[in-house]
C-alpha cells in the first residue's frame, strides 16, 4: 500500500483537488471523475460527494493509495 501525506494550511479541501494536488490525478475534473466511480472512501466509508469537505485527520483511500491529512 502507498501511504502519501498531505499537509492541509488551509480549514478544508475538497476531495477531488486533493486527488489533483497529491498526483493521483491530472486535474480536478479527473478528480470528480475518480470520486463519482465509487472508489474512494473517507475515514473507511465510500464517499461519492466530489467537493465534500477533507479536514486534518481524516484518512482517505483509493485502491491501494492512503492518504493522512495533517495540519499545516
Amino acid at each position: 500500500m502507498q501511504r502519501l501525506e498531505f499537509i492541509l494550511n488551509d480549514e478544508y479541501v475538497e476531495l477531488n483537488q486533493l486527488l489533483k494536488l497529491v498526483g493521483v490525478c491530472e486535474s480536478g475534473g479527473a478528480g470528480k471523475v475518480i470520486v463519482a466511480s465509487g472508489n474512494v472512501k473517507v475515514d473507511g466509508q465510500q464517499e461519492l460527494r466530489k467537493t465534500c469537505k477533507i479536514r486534518a485527520g481524516q484518512v482517505v483511500q483509493l485502491g491501494d493509495v492512503r492518504i493522512s491529512i495533517k495540519a499545516g
